[in-house]
């Protein structure tokens, strides 16, 4: 398939914005989307390209948060369980079916966190010193973990909201270390989608290499950032990109 070599030119351009983006607070999938398609792949190879960029944006920005030390490790593997088994059940129905069923799920989210970010700060950014929930004391941040798996697996774009409800409402941490702990979650499903994607052929590696070289560079920009913002600055991106995404949602 050839490609028009402008639009690849502005894929990268869009990818360093979405990488970025879904560092510190999420939705960037919406943006490069819609890029994807405007190259010519259908929206279900356009999700499956999609997910190449997304797992190695995730590994830089882990990497990133972990030399600066917001990494909780030890957290890892117990945040993971109920992700995994959602992402195992997303990423195949995303291989059967149209990515909208789970739409509402993305718009209902999004609204509800802008919302709690204007009535309860708190809630999504608690205050520094604030003690930590694991994840066997809260079934509820283990069901919106495993929520935020199917929806991460099946279409990615807008599930770092829901991942940081889970981590930063849910469990408490704050923003840093919950965008941390999203980007493992967000690996984790990725790489089990990106398997199931390649094994029904709905990954385009130029394209998805080009995105990701895009990606990549924002996270690693965008954790410089996140470790020397000051949580309210942090915040009110979030608030912003919640906005965002609920009209990208809308309109796409």
């Amino acid at each position: 398939m050839e490609y028009d070599v402008t639009l690849l030119f502005v894929l990268a351009a869009v990818g360093f914005l979405a990488g970025g983006i879904n560092t510190i607070a999420g939705g960037g999938s919406n943006l490069t989307l819609p890029v994807l398609m405007l190259l010519g792949l259908p929206a279900d190879v356009a999700n499956g390209t999609n997910r190449v960029a997304v797992a190695l944006q995730c590994v830089v920005g882990i990497r990133g948060f972990r030399n600066h030390d917001r990494l909780d490790v030890p957290a890892i593997m117990p945040i993971l369980v109920p992700n995994l088994l959602g992402g195992i059940i997303g990423s195949f129905a995303a291989a059967l079916m149209p990515a909208l069923v789970l739409k509402p799920l993305l718009l209902g989210t999004i609204i509800a966190m802008s919302i709690i970010i204007l009535l309860r700060p708190n809630f999504i950014a608690p205050p520094e010193g604030t003690p930590v929930i694991s994840v066997s004391e809260s079934r509820g941040a283990w069901w919106t973990l495993f929520l935020a798996g199917i929806y991460g697996g099946f279409v990615q774009a807008g599930v770092g909201f829901i991942l940081l409800a889970a981590l930063a409402g849910g469990l408490r941490y704050d923003l840093v270390r919950a965008n941390a702990l999203k980007m493992v979650c967000s690996l984790g499903f990725t790489l089990i989608a990106l398997v199931v994607f390649i094994a029904f052929d709905q990954v385009r590696w130029i394209p998805g290499l080009i995105l990701a070289a895009g990606t990549m560079a924002g996270a690693w920009l965008s954790v410089k950032f996140a470790v020397r913002a000051r949580q309210s600055t942090i915040k009110w991106f979030l608030f912003g990109m919640t906005l965002c995404s609920c009209i990208a949602a809308l309109v796409f």
